[in-house]
This record gives C-alpha cells, structure tokens and sequence, in this order.
C-alpha cells in the first residue's frame, strides 16, 4: 500500500514540474563605451574600456540616445551604452547616454 502511494505521489510531483517547467530567460544587458555604430554593427568595450565585443543589431532595435529616439549611427565613440539581448543573443534594445562637453 505504501508503494502504491509513494509512486502516485512521485507522478504527481513529476507531472507538476513538467507542466510547470516552462522557463522563461530573462533578457540580458551589457554595460559598456562604444567604440564605434554603423549602419546595423555596434562595437562596443565592458565599463573598464577593456573587452570588446561586436553586436549585430537589427534595423527594427529600439535606439535611444539620452532618453530621446535615435538611430544607431547617432551614437559616437565615448558614448555610454546598455545593450539589451534576448536569450538568443539578438539585440532588442539599444540606450545611450552621451557625456557634455
């Protein structure tokens, strides 16, 4: 009898956590400088000016550049910028800041 139920309980417990096993990853942001923007390409380095990585960015990207719409080719060198990726590595958005002076 005791079997009986530990089974039943353990497909219970099983059957909950592959229905309620959907994961969802969360969107990713890298802090940075950017090195250069061009047309669809955002190179860019870590906040301590050291590794650099490209992005390819879709023409669709959300671009701001200090809170207001922009477009990617906006941005300059020396620029601070978040870059926003989705779990599959495609860049969903795009916020700079631009220091004065």
């Amino acid at each position: 009898m005791f079997q009986k139920i530990a089974i039943g309980l353990m497909f219970v417990v099983a059957l909950s956590a592959l229905v309620s096993g959907t994961v969802v990853a969360a969107d990713k942001t890298h802090d940075g400088t950017v090195v250069s923007a061009a047309e669809g390409k955002l190179v860019m380095t870590d906040k301590e000016g050291k590794n650099e990585r490209t992005h390819m960015v879709a023409a669709a990207t959300k671009v701001t550049l200090d809170g207001k719409d922009a477009k990617l080719i906006d941005l300059k060198k020396g620029d601070a910028v978040k870059v926003t990726v989705d779990p599959e590595g495609n860049v969903v958005a795009i916020a700079a800041t631009r220091a004065n002076g």
